[in-house]
């Protein structure tokens, strides 16, 4: 199994990080969970064409990690795939994929079908090969080489009073090739998370800010019922044994932070410690 982190920043542009996006090769597949700004490209840097991917798992809808997914799949679309392409994500995803195709591209795609047939090539609409799905907890796959997993996991709703037809956000454990990785999304602990990330071989899970750049009571909040900052992953961490943990979705922060928030989680997590950037690869 490897990991591949295409993408380790936020909603924040940042020159040196994409939007998160993480890639897992594991028994034969490549899977791609979430698609934040930038994933085409930056699977083009790692040399996976988007003919290649297998399937794609959105873990919410922050703009920040569905902002390159009509991209990713209008530009798969462009290079000829035909062969499916599932998308898989909580409450909403599907409505999003068909509100990409139905509105947003859809007089691009009438002129590039209307081009391949002047040219005598036609081509079929993108919906005929991208089909997106709307998933609740529970086992997505599972077979003698390979099992996937959802579950929901705690990202802001609850402290915020949204109920589940409002937002929704889900983590995924993936098992194959004799490992196991959890991909927590921005997750505080709660819900699922502990069963998703159980033992796990890794765990992938925000890490947005370290403990020193916490001076607001804004931050502390954020941390705390959001999306995990350095110190509150490392207690997930240690909390449920994962004996790897890779920190993305990153605040842009000086080196000095990086190495401070370092030190937080070597003081709570005796694991190995990855703390992202884009392009790493990581095998588990």
């Amino acid at each position: 199994m490897r990991i591949t982190l295409l993408g380790t920043g936020g909603p924040r542009p940042d020159p040196g990080r994409q939007g998160p996006a993480t890639l897992v090769d594991v028994a034969g597949l490549r899977l791609l969970f979430d698609a934040g700004r930038g994933v085409a490209t930056q699977l083009a840097r790692v040399d996976v064409s988007l003919l290649e991917v297998d399937a794609v798992f959105i873990t919410h809808h922050h703009f920040d990690h569905i902002g390159g997914l009509g991209d990713l799949l209008m530009a798969a679309w462009n290079l000829g795939r035909t062969r499916p392409l599932n998308v898989y994500g909580p409450r909403g995803t599907r409505r999003i994929v068909n509100t990409l195709f139905d509105e947003i591209y859809a007089a691009d795609i009438r002129f590039r079908i209307r081009e391949a047939a002047h040219l005598g090539a036609p081509i079929p609409h993108p919906a005929e090969t991208f089909r997106a799905y709307d998933i609740k907890a529970g086992v997505i796959e599972s077979n003698e080489t390979f099992r996937l997993e959802a579950g929901r996991i705690e990202h802001g709703g609850h402290v915020l009073g949204l109920g589940t037809d409002e937002w929704n956000a889900v983590g995924y454990r993936i098992e194959g090739d004799g490992r196991s990785v959890c991909i927590a999304g921005d997750a505080v602990a709660g819900l699922d998370l502990e069963h998703l990330a159980r033992e796990v071989d890794a765990l992938v899970i925000c890490g947005y800010l370290a403990d020193d750049e916490m001076v607001h009571d804004a931050d502390r909040f954020v941390s705390d019922h959001v999306l995990a900052g350095g110190p509150q992953a490392a207690h997930i961490a240690a909390d449920t044994g994962a004996r790897q943990l890779v920190l993305t979705h990153l605040r842009q922060k000086p080196a000095e932070s990086i190495e401070a928030m370092a030190r937080e989680i070597r003081a709570i997590y005796d694991g190995r410690l990855v703390i992202g950037q884009d392009m790493a690869t990581i095998d588990v």
